[in-house]
């Protein structure tokens, strides 16, 4: 008789899914236990199921699985629903912001590369997107600002990301997702993608990276940083990302 599969309980948030069959599903979770997992829900498609319902996408859900050793897919036994973030569901620009966070947590992690700290993050920026407050594009911001930190691609503040010498006068310095961060005036025209920085937009990227002071960031700031947190993004995920096209500020 072949060794039983090991069965692991997690903590899990929906955040991709594609019908398998007529009574199952392929679901992408984003665990706090286990990082990104791929797993088949077979009868997930059923009204009546071990699933009640806590297969739909942005659905925070404590979960059974049977992991698998060597490759594929996990098999998903069991789901239940904690929280399904309704609020993001009265607005389309509330519900598109969702859409985002799902989408990088879907596209820019590994399989099996547990960050708790971003799981932690994640699910508060829903939270708090479901509620409305802070400002929808600051939350985005935060959570951006996060996820690039976990994975190991904090941008360069503090010194010439492309030289790595002193920063040398404000008013010439300029960022570039190629190069990392900031860059100074000296290598303004070397990496692709420079743009300029003010004083301002440094300080909003350094207390964007504060877990006291990220909400203080103004709002005149915040439209600054939008196209760079957008361009650090596309650099490492290789592409735009689609749902980042409908995100749309409410301050």
């Amino acid at each position: 008789m072949p060794p039983a599969m090991p069965t692991a309980t997690a903590t899990g948030l929906i955040v991709r899914g594609t019908d398998w069959s007529e009574t199952s599903r392929i679901v992408t979770l984003w665990t706090r236990e286990f990082g990104k997992v791929r797993a088949l829900a077979k009868g997930g498609r059923r009204p009546r199921s071990n699933f009640e319902s806590a297969l739909d996408l942005l659905t925070l859900c404590s979960i059974v699985l049977i992991r698998k050793t060597g490759g594929g897919l996990d098999l998903l036994t069991e789901a239940r629903a904690q929280d399904r973030f309704l609020g993001l569901r009265r607005s389309l620009t509330g519900l598109y912001a969702g859409f985002y966070v799902a989408e990088l947590l879907g596209d820019l992690t590994q399989e099996d590369d547990p960050h708790p700290a971003l799981f932690d993050e994640a699910v508060s920026t829903l939270s708090d997107l479901s509620a409305g407050t802070p400002p929808r594009m600051l939350r985005l911001l935060r959570f951006e600002t996060v996820l690039l930190r976990e994975l190991g691609y904090a941008p360069q503040l503090e010194s010439c990301a492309s030289c790595r010498g002193d920063l040398g006068p404000e008013g010439r310095w300029g960022f570039s997702p190629a190069a990392g961060g900031v860059v100074c005036g000296r290598c303004r025209v070397t990496p692709r993608g420079w743009q300029p920085l003010s004083r301002a937009a440094w300080l909003g990227l350094r207390q964007l990276a504060d877990d006291a002071a990220w909400r203080e960031v103004p709002s005149a700031t915040r439209g600054e940083l939008r196209p760079i947190m957008d361009g650090l993004v596309a650099e490492h995920l290789g592409h735009r990302p689609r749902s980042g096209a409908y995100l749309r500020d409410d301050s």
